[in-house]
């Protein structure tokens, strides 16, 4: 192996990529963010990802310790998704890469919403 190719393997950017680089899961992680939510909750706020690509996200984010799957044993069986104290720990950045796109993406940035709009008690709003 190279020394370039052990530094990037080894880079702890590579392995944060390698956790959060799925197309959904950084927002899944910014609406968590917010307190636990059920799977059908996840899956209206973001009506463009399949079911199984959604439970795809979700596995692999708890697999890497970032979300917490908790299941109620009641009829109808109940699961919650919530953050980790490893996901928690995240939320800063999610919030300065936020903060990023808001100076920096142009176009985008008239379109996105005001920091009062993302406020952890309201709905997402993109």
């Amino acid at each position: 192996m190279s020394e370039n190719t052990d530094f990037f393997t080894n880079c702890p950017l590579t392995k944060v990529q390698k956790i959060v680089g799925g197309k959904w899961k950084i927002v899944i992680l910014w609406y968590l963010s917010r307190g636990p939510k059920r799977f059908g909750e996840i899956k209206r706020t973001f009506p463009d990802i399949t079911q199984a690509m959604l439970t795809k996200q979700l596995r692999e984010l708890e697999e890497d310790g970032f979300v917490h799957r908790e299941i109620f044993r009641k009829i109808p069986p109940r699961v919650e998704y919530s953050l980790t104290a490893t996901g928690e720990n995240f939320v800063p950045i999610l919030r300065s890469m936020y903060d990023w796109g808001e100076v920096h993406l142009g176009a985008a940035k008239e379109q996105s919403p005001s920091k009062d709009s993302l406020a952890l008690s309201g709905p997402l709003i993109f």
